[in-house]
């Protein structure tokens, strides 16, 4: 009896430290996020895009906002996007398509880079993928899962019509003091994070934590004595983040954590193993169920029920874990915080979605499987065939 009740403490223990890690890296970015919003510093972003042709717009959005959620979170990525859309394009089926590209391009965006979603973050912090590889093995299939759905809707009736644009909103909304300066230092602390982590082996919540401490340093130089300008601080901005997707977070990762104490995703791990015998597969089932599950969860359980004896760091199926993970969620608009804000925001409801766009992103998701297996399966040379071909030794 002794022995088991020091196990289950043992047991809690672990989970609450390895949960810790990923609540405090958490805060972190969504703080120094939320700091350089309060500082209106993407407008640098959004105010450079100035294409009016509907198709063009199209394309734009999508690739800022899949470069803009590699650095950013899905959830604030989409928040910022779908803001700069309200004021660029007036209320239309077309606006509501911009918006469904937001989530795609969020989602595929984020599966690529270890601090661009949740769960990749997620896996990395626990060792199963390191950022280079990460980086090099899922840039192609995301940029695919995206350019696919981007292709046929730019086929579509909407994303063809004739588009109003009202640019006179745009500025209506000045830059606070110094927020280019904040902008660059908030985003430079996001990038330096994984940097942090190879320099120093240190987990990356304290990298995060560093690079928020310095932004709270520059922001109260900034604006010291100034009593009217509190919400741009970090005290004001701590109270407006999303504290409760955290502790939602904290809850979900725990009892899941318990349910790997208990055995049980061990032997459910098992069971797919003896039913479906390709690991493959397993991932991109993994993915599909995440457009009905919150994919935090599924990447969770799916940790604990495959370590990294049955499957080492940076192994395809960690690989393909973190790509179906992410760009699964876009085929239902519930199956992400990307696509759940965009329900919000825009008032879009579930049917319109999955009438117009879950056949598009279900084209990516499947697309980008097959080019990440085909990368993987095609040992790629090119530096060592490159003089094997005629026209280049000049033979």
């Amino acid at each position: 009896m002794g022995y088991q009740k020091y196990r289950a403490v043992q047991e809690l223990s672990q989970s609450t430290a390895e949960v810790s890690e990923i609540v405090f890296f958490l805060l972190g970015a969504m703080t120094i996020v939320e700091i350089v919003d309060s500082h209106q510093g993407f407008k640098l972003v959004t105010d450079n895009i100035s294409t009016r042709n509907p198709k063009t717009l199209l394309w734009v959005i999508g690739f800022v906002t899949f470069f803009l959620s590699s650095v950013l979170d899905n959830l604030t990525s989409t928040i910022v996007m779908v803001s700069l859309l309200r004021k660029l394009v007036p209320p239309s089926e077309y606006r509501k398509l911009l918006g469904a590209v937001v989530v795609i391009a969020a989602n595929a965006g984020g599966a690529w880079t270890p601090i661009g979603d949740v769960t990749t973050t997620m896996l990395w912090i626990h060792g199963q993928i390191t950022t280079l590889k990460i980086m090099q093995g899922l840039f192609v299939p995301s940029v695919v899962s995206l350019m696919v759905p981007l292709a046929l809707m730019s086929l579509t009736s909407e994303a063809n019509g004739s588009s109003q644009t009202s640019s006179s909103l745009l500025s209506s909304e000045q830059m606070a003091p110094r927020g280019q300066l904040v902008f660059a230092v908030g985003l430079g602390a996001l990038v330096f994070v994984p940097v942090f982590k190879s320099l120093t082996g240190l987990p990356p919540f304290m990298g995060m934590l560093l690079g928020l401490g310095i932004l709270w340093i520059l922001t109260d130089a900034i604006h010291y004595g100034e009593s009217g300008r509190q919400r741009l601080k970090v005290p004001q901005a701590l109270s407006r983040i999303d504290t409760q997707g955290i502790l939602f977070f904290l809850g979900i990762l725990l009892s899941v954590g318990s349910l790997e104490a208990a055995g049980i995703l061990r032997q459910l791990a098992n069971y797919l193993d003896a039913n479906i015998p390709n690991a493959d597969l397993i991932a991109s089932i993994i993915g599909v169920a995440s457009a009905i599950i919150d994919n935090v969860p599924l990447v969770a359980a799916t940790m604990g029920m495959y370590d990294l004896t049955s499957f080492p760091q940076d192994s395809d199926f960690w690989q393909l874990v973190a790509f179906c993970a992410g760009t699964g969620g876009s085929m239902l608009i519930i199956g992400s915080a990307a696509g759940v804000a965009f329900m919000g925001m825009e008032k879009v409801d579930f049917f319109w979605y999955f009438r117009k766009v879950s056949g598009f992103a279900l084209a990516g998701y499947v697309a980008g499987i097959i080019t990440y297996l085909a990368g993987q399966n095609i040992p790629l040379s090119l530096p060592t065939s490159l003089a094997d071909i005629p026209f280049i030794t000049g033979s």
